[in-house]
């Protein structure tokens, strides 16, 4: 078995992996510090596969505070009711620029930009009667004052039935297009599921004419029922509310991903489940769930989230500030040999649950090696025995745990681990290549 991982995949053909402002600056982020978190990916990140850099919400809102949104905020916007880029947030977007400036700066970077969206339209666009883009229309003509979203007054959403209501959408992301954005978070989509918003949202990036990546949130509650909608019109999607630096959060997890992970898959039929940000890191500098502190959760708890992600091929999307952000979380969002098993695994399944005990097994796509994942959920230290025939794994199977990156020793029966309170290891087993 190489001791090396092989070459990333194309990005195409792996999970997204990125920085998201929400964790650590909520809506209040400034274009420096984008910009520093972006400085920090392209030297330390970018050759482990993280490539995007995208804002959170409200980067349109001058008065964006921590803590929770400002009703009626004073939404900075054009003349057609689009959204533009606070100028005293983001002083390159002054004169109409929009994020076409940051976003080039993150692309001499060699990374992609991406920014969050609300569903729907301002309704200030709306009590203005500001006209639609490209038509004849008016904001009050296409916008659903029923629909609203339960925890942010921005918008209302959009009544389909009105031929407007795409053509908003379409002037939307041409916009973001021509500033180079590359991935889109759509926020207010999946609960409950707006059907129609997610399909025109997806049209209009179709009509953009660039290849702009769509992630959906939040997921609570999001069924498998909508699995082919949403492959056919996201690249990925929330299966939870927000996740934030609590075991309990973590915990929730292990039943969500296992249902979705038989689903995982890369290409046009396929897309991804998210688990969440890691809320890993620094965070809560100017968040809306606390405030400046570390990650909460313990060291193991930490390796025992990014297991699951890993093992169930969620998405990863950093919410830690990178450049003040501890040098061991950055060791292990860049492990590489742990990061081949998000880049490299298939037929990923929970194999076992009892009691405290979850046993994840998983495929490498080299037709040789396998990958488990053993976790402990017990509020004490346990030592774990697991046979190898369970894992798939022979006798003569050589065996590395890939967070320590230390080789195992076993009897050719089971495998042993000793893990601590809510811990995890990961492990790769397979015959050593010479």
């Amino acid at each position: 078995m190489n001791r090396f991982p092989r070459p990333i995949p194309e990005r195409h053909l792996r999970p997204p992996m990125g920085w998201n402002s929400w964790d650590c600056y909520g809506t209040t982020v400034i274009e420096d510090e984008v910009l520093a978190n972006a400085a920090f990916m392209h030297e330390h990140m970018l050759a482990h596969g993280w490539d995007t850099v995208v804002v959170d919400i409200q980067w349109y809102e001058p008065t964006a505070r921590a803590h929770g949104y400002n009703p009626d905020a004073p939404l900075v916007l054009d003349g057609h009711g689009l959204q533009l880029p606070a100028p005293a947030r983001f002083p390159s977007a002054a004169g109409g620029a929009g994020f076409a400036p940051l976003a080039d700066r993150v692309h001499q970077l060699g990374l992609r930009f991406g920014l969050h969206i609300m569903r729907g339209i301002p309704r200030r666009a709306v009590a203005a009667r500001l006209p639609v883009a490209n038509t004849d229309f008016t904001a009050d003509e296409i916008a659903d004052t029923d629909s609203v979203c339960p925890w942010n007054s921005d918008n209302y959403g959009l009544n389909h039935d009105h031929p407007g209501a795409q053509a908003y959408y379409d002037a939307q992301v041409a916009q973001f297009a021509r500033w180079g954005v590359d991935f889109i978070k759509a926020d207010d989509m999946l609960f409950p599921y707006h059907e129609r918003e997610i399909a025109a949202y997806a049209q209009a990036i179709a009509r953009s004419g660039r290849p702009i990546e769509l992630s959906l949130s939040p997921g609570t509650d999001v069924s498998l029922a909508h699995l082919d909608h949403l492959r056919e019109n996201a690249t990925m999607w929330r299966v939870c509310d927000d996740l934030w630096d609590r075991w309990e959060d973590v915990e929730a997890q292990f039943a969500r991903m296992a249902r979705w992970a038989p689903w995982q898959g890369a290409g046009s039929t396929g897309g991804w489940a998210d688990a969440d940000m890691l809320p890993l890191g620094r965070i809560g500098i100017r968040a809306e769930r606390g405030d400046d502190r570390l990650c909460s959760l313990t060291r193991p708890e930490q390796i025992s989230l990014l297991t699951l992600w890993l093992i169930s091929r969620s998405p990863l999307m950093m919410g830690g500030d990178l450049p003040t952000s501890p040098p061991e979380t950055i060791e292990l969002l860049t492990n590489d040999e742990a990061l081949a098993v998000l880049w490299h695994s298939t037929d990923n399944r929970e194999a076992l649950r009892e009691r405290d005990l979850i046993l994840w097994t998983a495929r490498d796509t080299d037709g040789r090696t396998r990958y488990a994942a053993v976790f402990s959920l017990a509020d004490t230290p346990r030592r774990v025995t697991v046979p190898l025939g369970s894992l798939g794994a022979r006798p003569d199977d050589h065996v590395r745990e890939l967070w320590t990156r230390t080789d195992t020793p076993h009897d050719g029966r089971s495998l042993v681990a000793d893990l601590p309170a809510h811990g995890a290891a990961l492990f790769r087993l397979g015959q050593e290549v010479k």
